[in-house]
């Protein structure tokens, strides 16, 4: 079933909001969470837990830039008249599972499939 005009449009503030959440959220970590206060002295276990904590912030943010593209993928979908449709087959993505994840390029049965693909290759 395709999606109407008012449900396209609220899937586009619902990614432009998870867009700005993601932004907002990249921009503390800049600003609060990867400064070093020149001021302290931190002693080799002080410093080694900072570069860990600023290690797993950076590995975040990269899982957030992936998923800022995918949103930023579907924002131009909504633009091109074609979101909801899935990449692969080209059916309809159900509503269920846009609402889950605005963001999916893929039908639930075409992910399925790529994700026991990927495990066949994982396992060899």
């Amino acid at each position: 079933m395709a999606l109407n005009k008012s449900q396209i449009e609220d899937f586009r503030l619902l990614l432009q909001e998870k867009r700005n959440r993601l932004l907002h959220e990249a921009r503390r970590t800049l600003d609060n969470d990867m400064v070093i206060d020149s001021d302290e002295r931190m002693d080799e276990v002080d410093q080694a837990s900072s570069e860990y904590m600023q290690a797993f912030s950076f590995r975040l943010r990269g899982r957030e830039r992936f998923l800022m593209d995918k949103i930023e993928h579907a924002l131009l979908k909504i633009d091109q008249g074609t979101f909801g449709i899935c990449e692969e087959c080209d059916e309809p993505i159900s509503l269920k599972r846009l609402q889950a994840r605005p963001e999916a390029q893929l039908c639930i049965q075409c992910k399925e499939a790529q994700e026991k693909e990927e495990a066949v290759y994982a396992e060899e």
